[in-house]
Formats: structure tokens, C-alpha cells, sequence
């Protein structure tokens, strides 16, 4: 399938970091882009699906890309295959992105020196790129002392090497204000007004962020790469493939989104070390900054514990969701009533939420998340007015009086507003004496739905007593 970004060239430049492993790629990645949005360690092959951020210096900005650690050379030059599944597709990524660059930054580790594979790299990068859009670049230049120990890199004739420190920041404006001069930053036209989404460059508005949510193995990566309609992530049966959070900001229908695919969280993700310890904080501290989520199931396997505390976390974070049951088709009876009712009997507290029943391998009904994320969208801002919520309020009533929960007296609603939108919030006030019973909350969200939607939102009505209202009591 063709990449979007090829097919669609971004308004940005594209600016690729390259090099073997453990060089300081990622470390760099975040300096440029001044967030810590790449997961960074000194175990090899730390990266894995390529970091895409932007980068904005002196009113220029252009797109930078973090590509995982080189570690066979033979692989990249179809000499040889890796045994490892995952390995091959992290390279194969790498140079498809090289080969994409309006300019390379080829990255080399000051502190080990000029290493073998360095040399084969520089080789490859000569024959894939044009000269004049390769920067030779020393990290770990963390005292000027260290200089004068990079005499050796002018060995491979690839102009004067640029000195940084990603750990420290120092050079890194000299190696910006050079980027820009090498880019020239020329128009590029914009893509065809048919093309209803695209990978583009950020706006002035701040993008919707959508979180891709699921326990390890469901099927993440493949429906962002589904969505986006080219390999943006790595794919493989192997858990916790993906380790950090993935960014990729898209134009849908002029709504700018920002999808994020998240690491797995399995059974044992608190008790987890290492890496995947990490890629699970940041999955949890991807989902608290978004506003929708989309919780992946497996729906050819049962629905497990593990599936419903994520759905609980969604609610509990008052996040507004879509249901993905992904690998539709390798469903035993391809039944939607059927399903949708076993997904509800299991997840009773999210039946607000929408279910689409999709394959992220065979594409099969994916784009209708698009339509469905902005739906939920407009749904989650929705205000009602406090004179319409008093008519509401005598509907509710006399249909169903208000439920007496502890105490001897029955409860009278004195006032019913919104206080909050996005996500939306509602406060009832009741005697100081009174106490209502859950279920009329339960009854009241209910009603509420049925007449103003919130599609896939969570609601929140809170009680208060005594409290000074807003306006006139219901009588």
C-alpha cells in the first residue's frame, strides 16, 4: 500500500534522524522537539515504530522523524534477514523514511567513536540521498573537551560534523539554524481539496486527541495503520511490540486530529520492569490527555477482566469512547445483535458507548470511526439551557417520582442544571435532610440521553444539598 506521506506530501519539510543503535537518537528527537514524547534508555532497540514530531525555530517548522536504532547493516541491503520479526520491520521503517527526507540527519555517538557500522551506514545513506541533504551530527558532546576526540569522523567524507549534546542541549541551536538554512523551506503545493484525510502538518487549532486503547494483542497498531491507510506502526503477534505511545496528527473533514497508539496494557502492567513498565505509565498518561478513546477488543476471544477494568478506567477518566470490536472477521457467527448484547452483558456501565464491529487487517468498515469520532465530538459539548433542563425536570418527574435513598424523607428536586460541558456535568440540589437514591441518577442520565444524545460520552450529575441555586427552585 502506498504511504500517505509519499503519496501527499506534508506542507512541512521532513527531517529524519538516522544512525545505529544507541547513538542518542531519541534523546535528540526530544531536545529538537522540547517534549519528552520518545521513550528513551540505554537498552538497544529501545525504539521501535518511528517518533513523528514538529519542530518550530525562528518561524520555520518542520517535521521530524525519530527512526529506530540500524542494528543488521546486511539486512537493509538484502543481503541477509533477520530472524527477528520485529527487527526487520523496525529497519524496513527506518529506510523507507530515509529515503522520504527532505534531509538526514545521520546520527553518530561521540563518546564510542567512529564504529564499523558507521561506516557501512554512511555508505548506504550516500547511495539512498543526494549529498546536499545529509548533515553528519556527533551527540554526546558534552564538554568542549570532547571535541577534539572527533577528528576520526572526517573519514567519511561527509562534510563538517556538527557537534551536539541531546543530553545537555548544547549545539542544538547551531544544528537548527543550519537545518533551516538547508531546507530553504520552498511551497509545496497543498494536496488535492477531494482528499478527505491526510498526514498534515499542525494548525492553529489544537487537535482532538483520540486514544487507541487496548490490552496487548488486540490489534492497535493494525487499526491505526488501517485508518491512516499505510504502515505508520509496527505490527506483530509478539506482545508489547509497541512501547511508547505513537503521535500522528491527520485533516478529517478540516477537523484536526491527533491519534495515539498506546502500548498494551495487560493483567500484569503494574508489576511490569523495564520498558514495559514505562510504555504502560505513558499509555495511562496518554489516555488522561485525550478526549476520546478507542477501546480495542478481540471479539474472536471471550471478553476478559482485564478488557472491562480498561473500560472502567475510560469512564472513571470521564472519557468518551467508542467500542472497536476488531478482527470481525474471524468472528464464528457474524452476528451484530448477537454480539452487541454479549459486549453490553459484560461492559453494562459503558452501553452509551458505541460499538463498531470492524477488521483492522482487511480494512473492513475502519473509516467509519472517523465519522463516529466527530460525532462523539460535537455530542461531548453539547449545553442544554437551564429553562430547557426545567421542563426537562417536570417531564422526569411526573413520570417518576424522585427515589428515596437513607434517611425517612422523601427527596424534593429543588433545582437541575448543567454546570460543566466537555465533558458534560449536571448538579441537582435537594434538601439539606434528603437523600436520593442512585438508581434515580441512573434513571435521570438515562433520560438525558434518551433526549439530548451524548453519544459515547460519560455523565456526571452530582447532588448537593442546602445548596444557593442558580436560579428559581422547581416547584
Amino acid at each position: 500500500m502506498i504511504d500517505r506521506i509519499e503519496k501527499n506530501k506534508p506542507t512541512f519539510p521532513l527531517v529524519v534522524i538516522f544512525g545505529r543503535t544507541n547513538v542518542g537518537k531519541s534523546s535528540l528527537f526530544n531536545c529538537l522537539v522540547e517534549k519528552r514524547q520518545a521513550l528513551t534508555s540505554d537498552i538497544a532497540g529501545t525504539t521501535r515504530d518511528s517518533n513523528l514530531g514538529e519542530v518550530n525555530w525562528c518561524g520555520h517548522e518542520f517535521s521530524l522523524i525519530d527512526t529506530g536504532g540500524i542494528i543488521d547493516f546486511k539486512h537493509l541491503t538484502g543481503k541477509a534477514a533477520l530472524t527477528d520479526e520485529i527487527s526487520a520491520q523496525v529497519q524496513k521503517q527506518a529506510v523507507v523514511y530515509l529515503k522520504k527526507a527532505d534531509l538526514v540527519l545521520f546520527l553518530l555517538d561521540g563518546k564510542s567513536g567512529l564504529m564499523p557500522q558507521d561506516k557501512e551506514l554512511a555508505l548506504l545513506i550516500k547511495k539512498a540521498v543526494v549529498a546536499g541533504k545529509i548533515l553528519l551530527v556527533i551527540n554526546k558532546i558534552d564538554a568542549p573537551s570532547d571535541r577534539l576526540k572527533t577528528s576520526e569522523f572526517y573519514k567519511l567524507a561527509m562534510g563538517e560534523p556538527n557537534h551536539v549534546s541531546a543530553a545537555n542541549g548544547s549545539g542544538t541551536g547551531d544544528l537548527l539554524d543550519l537545518i533551516v538554512k538547508k531546507l530553504k523551506f520552498k511551497k509545496i503545493p497543498a494536496s488535492s481539496a477531494e482528499q478527505k484525510f491526510d498526514i498534515q502538518p499542525p494548525t492553529s487549532d489544537a487537535p482532538m486527541r483520540v486514544c487507541i486503547i487496548g490490552k496487548p494483542n488486540v490489534g492497535k497498531s493494525s487499526l491505526l495503520n488501517s485508518l491512516l491507510g499505510y504502515e505508520r506502526v509496527i505490527v506483530s503477534l509478539t506482545p508489547h511490540t509497541t512501547r511508547e505511545p505513537q503521535n500522528t496528527k491527520i485533516i478529517y473533514q478540516d477537523q484536526p486530529l491527533l491519534l495515539i497508539d498506546t502500548a498494551g496494557i495487560s493483567k500484569k502492567g503494574t508489576k511490569a520492569f523495564g520498558l514495559e513498565k514505562f510504555g504502560i505509565a505513558k499509555s495511562l498518561f496518554a489516555l488522561a490527555k485525550s478526549e476520546i478513546a478507542l477501546l480495542v477488543l478481540d471479539i474472536s476471544e471471550p471478553i476478559t477482566r482485564q478488557d472491562s477494568r480498561l473500560a472502567e478506567e475510560i469512564v472513571s477518566a470521564k472519557k468518551s469512547f467508542i467500542i472497536i470490536a476488531n478482527k470481525w472477521d474471524l468472528a464464528k457467527e457474524r452476528d451484530t445483535k448477537k454480539y452487541t448484547d454479549y459486549i453490553y452483558n459484560e461492559l453494562p456501565f459503558a452501553r452509551f458507548a458505541p460499538i463498531q464491529f470492524l477488521s483492522a487487517k482487511t480494512g473492513e468498515k475502519v473509516k467509519k470511526i472517523f465519522d463516529l469520532i466527530l460525532n462523539i465530538s460535537l455530542e461531548r459539548k453539547i449545553e442544554v439551557a437551564d429553562e430547557e433542563l426545567k421542563g426537562f425536570l417536570k417531564r422526569i418527574v411526573k413520570l417518576h417520582p424522585p427515589a428515596k435513598g437513607k434517611g425517612i424523607r422523601y427527596p424534593r428536586i429543588r433545582s437541575f442544571f448543567q454546570i460543566e460541558a466537555n465533558p458534560p456535568k449536571f448538579e441537582i440540589e435537594i434538601g439539606p435532610k434528603e437523600d436520593l437514591h442512585f438508581s434515580y441518577i441512573r434513571f435521570i442520565e438515562n433520560r438525558l440521553r434518551d433526549s439530548y444524545g451524548f453519544l459515547g460520552t460519560p455523565l456526571s450529575v452530582q447532588v448537593t444539598k442546602n445548596k444557593a441555586t442558580h436560579g428559581q427552585h422547581q416547584d
